[in-house]
């Protein structure tokens, strides 16, 4: 009997060490109880993970929520369980591509058009990890989609936002974007040998400068920006990185795995702590990691660099600079082509509509 007694006690000890370890990286329940009765959210890539989470959350909270998602069947489903579950009949399934330009263009103005307010917009959907996918109107998809659709996607709602103030916007960031470069002479990987893992960490290098640098432009008008990495989360974004495709992984890697990562009801809190939370009134061009601030990483903090990728960014999604006496470029990726989608078949494109998997959000892993 005594030969099982330091087995089982060191099992003991590391199972107990994992579990303390889960609560930390977790960071719990979001602590504000705050109400959001008559206050509209836009939660982009939410029918799955943590933007349906998040939606939840914020729909029980009372909000009235627009659900921007590409899969419209697996969106009116998500709409329908949320108002079930919350009994919160303002929840509402709306489709967006986020690799889509014209897509984006359309979501936004049937927003504006439908909808008095935006109080809050959070910048949930995501790619991670992908092959080397072009968008519908030839950007690099990581970029285009994580980044990209995003930055065009808040412009357009930005006067709804500034009517609404105090409003905020939330953008899903990443630990990976501490080891992320913005390659500004070749951003959408037609130079160099495309590497999935540099992609995905420049995407989120440029979601982190982006909103210190919309936070810079919006000082003043009561729109609040802020950047989270909600922790390492198990949701569908890491179906690329092949952790589980091997025996060795599945069979001895899965189960540590599974102690340290939470699930995507704890990995939607951070978004619902910065959309909710009364105490950041006011806070802006912050960096989270969870619910912590921290400083992001030195290049994230270069002011020159963060206008630089405005403006490259704002060119190539058709954005006209305010204050310019002339509209910006239309959205010409490089190569010379226009906002219709890219028929050279020479060029590696993303899977259709119907076979590409849904955007969800958050790093299976922190890279």
């Amino acid at each position: 009997m005594s030969r099982f007694i330091l087995p089982v006690s060191v099992f003991g000890t590391v199972f107990g060490g994992a579990v303390l370890l889960k609560n930390h990286v977790t960071g719990g329940p979001c602590p504000s109880k705050a109400n959001i009765k008559g206050k509209t959210v836009v939660i982009t890539g939410a029918n799955t993970g943590i933007g349906k989470e998040t939606a939840r959350e914020l729909a029980k909270r009372g909000g009235r929520v627009i659900m921007g998602c590409r899969d419209m069947g697996k969106c009116e489903e998500a709409a329908k369980e949320i108002r079930g579950k919350t009994l919160n009949p303002h929840v509402y399934a709306c489709h967006l591509d986020l690799a889509s330009m014209k897509s984006i263009r359309e979501f936004a103005e049937q927003v504006k058009q439908k909808e008095q307010r935006v109080d809050i917009l959070i910048n949930n959907a995501g790619v991670m990890r992908c092959p080397a996918w072009k968008t519908e109107d030839g950007f690099d998809m990581q970029f285009g989609v994580n980044h990209l659709g995003h930055f065009l996607l808040t412009n357009l709602l930005l006067e709804k936002l500034r009517d609404s103030a105090p409003s905020r916007v939330i953008n899903m960031a990443s630990l990976a974007h501490v080891v992320g470069q913005i390659d500004f002479d070749d951003l959408n990987w037609e130079k160099r040998k495309f590497n999935t893992k540099q992609a995905y960490c420049q995407s989120k290098l440029a979601n982190v400068m982006f909103t210190r640098e919309l936070a810079r432009r919006l000082e003043g008008t009561g729109v609040t920006v802020n950047a989270v990495h909600p922790g390492v989360v198990a949701t569908e974004l890491g179906r690329h990185t092949g952790l589980h495709q091997s025996q060795f992984s599945t069979s001895v890697l899965s189960p540590f795995f599974s102690l340290l990562v939470k699930g995507p009801e704890l990995g939607a809190q951070p978004s619902v702590y910065l959309a909710v939370a009364e105490e950041l009134e006011g806070t802006t061009g912050r960096y989270y990691d969870v619910m912590t601030e921290k400083e992001p990483a030195p290049q994230a903090l270069d002011e020159e660099a963060n206008q630089r990728l405005w403006e490259a960014s704002a060119r190539l999604v058709g954005l006209q600079e305010e204050g310019s006496e002339q509209a910006a470029e239309a959205a010409v990726p490089p190569g010379g082509q226009s906002e219709t989608p890219r028929t050279n078949p020479a060029q590696t494109e993303g899977p259709s509509p119907e076979q590409r998997p849904e955007n969800t959000a958050v790093d299976v892993v922190a890279l």
